[in-house]
């Protein structure tokens, strides 16, 4: 009796792992996703959604430029401080 329950529990585990390396061997066949295309695609959604900012105007002079660059950049520092900046 014990030589039969040894033959089957031995026939079962031996079972098991032809069928474990099949998965196994099936899953390694799978394609993979491929992140970076995934990436790519959504990048180039952005880049579709966003609107290009509109070039300055050649015929303004360059102290006018300066001052609009000046004041852009006091008020993004403005923003990031909270509107709490003393001069």
């Amino acid at each position: 009796m014990r030589r039969g329950l040894a033959w089957l529990t031995g026939g079962l585990g031996v079972a098991g792992l032809v069928l474990y390396r099949k998965l196994r061997r099936a899953r390694a066949h799978e394609p993979a996703a491929e992140p970076a295309e995934e990436l790519r695609q959504k990048l180039d959604e952005a880049r579709a959604r966003e609107e290009p900012e509109p070039a300055p105007a050649l015929t303004d002079d360059l102290e006018t430029r300066r001052r609009e660059v000046h004041e852009r950049g006091r008020a993004a520092v403005e923003e990031m401080h909270g509107g709490s900046e003393e001069s």
